[in-house]
């Protein structure tokens, strides 16, 4: 297996997400997440850059009409450092949850890059 992508997961902010998902929807979030270190190109189903946000992605997965949205965004060009992610039930992805991604963000580069 050749990985294009390394998956960071800072914090325990993916695991509180995921330790809560059912069976079916953790089967679907780990086939996602492969797909994301696996493939060259990742089509926007599963990987979309979400608008007016600083280099912030949305993690796409679905599992019949439910919907769950993992942020995460890049260091250096091959590493996806995962945040948060939540049961999405509406339209647009809450301005809540894109504010807690921004300042996990920022929180790791503070931590990782020693910034202050």
């Amino acid at each position: 297996m050749n990985k294009k992508r390394e998956l960071y997961f800072f914090k325990n902010y993916f695991e509180v997400f995921f330790e809560i998902q059912t069976e079916k929807v953790k089967k679907k979030i780990i086939w996602t997440l492969r797909i994301i270190e696996e493939i060259d190109r990742i089509p926007e189903t599963y990987l979309k850059h979400l608008k007016n946000t600083t280099g912030l992605y949305e993690i796409r997965v679905q599992v019949g009409s439910n919907i769950y949205r993992i942020f995460c965004f890049f260091d250096l060009d091959n590493i996806v450092v995962v945040g948060h992610g939540f049961h999405k039930k509406t339209q647009k992805t809450p301005k809540l949850q894109i504010e807690r991604a921004e300042q996990i963000k920022k929180e790791y580069y503070e931590t990782i890059k020693g910034g202050s």
